[in-house]
């Protein structure tokens, strides 16, 4: 086996780092994943009948992804080979390829695990397919992201798609509690520490494990307060990706507590993202889009309070700038809210590829040659601007395409009164078009 997979259980004298000693070593010692793991979970299920199927299991760092895997391999009496798609290629794929076809010639099953396996690209996955297919590798992938935007789809079909869940405090607590048992004593933090520890590791179990090492090493056998701890750990930053899921869930999650009216949510989010090293100039883009979409002409106010953010930032810089960002937040999460104008730009375009190449009516043509006046261009146009409401009433759609209403704004902030205008100028259409008809 290349040095590439991995060799934990071989014991060469070297001191265990404290999360491999606390490796589960059944799948009831797994914690914070009874919603697989539990008697009717999918992967109980699959421990208790011994019949292990193709996965991929999606999760945040830290969550047992690989101890699972490896667990499962037990279960199933199977071969169990590791490699990280970081650092193998495909020399490294096909060497486990011919050791597992080897293998199964002699009776026994392999499953590979591959942790990361979304930094595969799409040739590479593909190379998996015949193997998983003719069975000669169960396969099980660990990945930190949406595997319907990082798994071939060919390889997906293939797979079961498990969902591991971020640790929560009672999973991180118990973690503690089994470390404790380990070292032999209890950690040195005071309650509030403890509790920032767990706030600390931000669902990542290893992580966990790995400060509280740390601590009984450099602590000193002094109990720490949360100042103190944050002194000797630092301060962790939180999981964030720009270009990957965690970018796109916190955006989806800031914009919809902004249409939902929730401004101390939306403060969240936004903050969330800047401390994370979001652009701001991203957040505010999104803003200035939220302000079209989901306000409109509710507020017409919205759309300069998002621009306004954008300039006072490029203005001031970090940190000062942001606190316009988080102005605008604020105006856009309690303002009122409609997507009318949203959806009446969707509708007219249907509508605009649905009618092809029909002209304007001729009234509302200009007619700057004799050809054109003769051709009727501009003929029977009502100036409105000499009518007493300043409204003709006049049809501009083209000639064969019935009136269609694109625009339907809500009763609520300033579509209140465009609503009343445009019942108004529905009404002015419709006195206009009685006295054509009597023409």
């Amino acid at each position: 086996m290349s040095d590439l997979f991995e060799t934990a259980g071989v014991d060469d004298g070297t001191p265990r780092p404290l999360a491999d000693r606390l490796r589960p070593k059944s799948l009831e010692d797994v914690v914070g994943q009874d919603h697989l793991l539990g008697p009717s979970g999918a992967l109980g299920r699959m421990a208790t009948t011994g019949r292990i199927s193709s996965l991929i299991l999606w999760g945040p760092p830290g969550t047992g992804k690989t101890t699972i895997a490896r667990l499962l391999a037990g279960h199933g009496e199977l071969a169990f080979e590791q490699i990280s798609a970081i650092f193998s290629g495909v020399a490294d794929l096909k060497k486990v390829f011919e050791a597992a076809k080897a293998r199964r010639m002699g009776g026994r099953g392999t499953l590979l695990f591959v942790d990361e396996i979304h930094r595969f690209n799409r040739s590479q996955q593909d190379g998996f397919l015949p193997y998983v297919e003719d069975g000669t590798i169960i396969l099980i992938g660990a990945t930190t992201e949406n595997p319907s935007f990082e798994i071939n789809s060919a390889l997906l079909s293939r797979m079961q798609v498990l969902v591991l869940n971020r640790h929560d405090d009672t999973a991180l607590e118990e973690l503690l509690t089994r470390a404790e048992a380990e070292l032999e004593a209890p950690l040195p933090l005071d309650d509030d520490a403890r509790t920032a520890l767990k706030a600390m590791a931000d669902g990542d179990g290893r992580f966990l494990l790995n400060c509280v090492e740390t601590l009984y090493d450099l602590a000193g056998g002094e109990k720490l307060d949360p100042k103190a701890l944050a002194a000797l750990l630092q301060k962790r930053a939180p999981s964030y990706d720009k270009d990957r899921d965690g970018h796109y869930n916190l955006i989806s999650a800031l914009h919809k507590s902004l249409r939902g009216s929730d401004p101390d949510a939306a403060l969240y989010w936004a903050a969330r993202m800047l401390v994370a090293g979001e652009d701001p100039l991203y957040v505010i883009r999104r803003l200035v889009r939220f302000a079209s979409e989901d306000i409109g002409l509710a507020d017409p106010e919205a759309i300069h309070q998002a621009l306004a953010a954008k300039e006072a930032y490029e203005f001031l810089g970090s940190p000062e700038g942001e606190l316009q960002i988080a102005q605008a937040v604020l105006y856009l999460a309690t303002a009122p809210k409609s997507n009318a104008a949203y959806k009446a730009e969707k509708a007219a375009k249907r509508a605009a590829k649905s009618t092809g190449s029909l002209m304007p009516p001729a009234h509302i043509l200009n007619a700057p040659t004799k050809m054109m006046k003769d051709m009727g261009y501009g003929a029977g146009y009502a100036y409105d601007h000499d009518t007493e409401a300043g409204v003709s009433g006049q049809d501009y759609f083209p000639d064969g395409m019935d009136r269609v209403g694109l625009y339907k704004p809500v009763a609520r902030g300033f579509e209140r009164d465009i609503q009343k205008r445009l019942e108004y100028f529905a009404r002015v259409r419709a006195d206009f078009a009685g006295k054509k008809s009597a023409e």
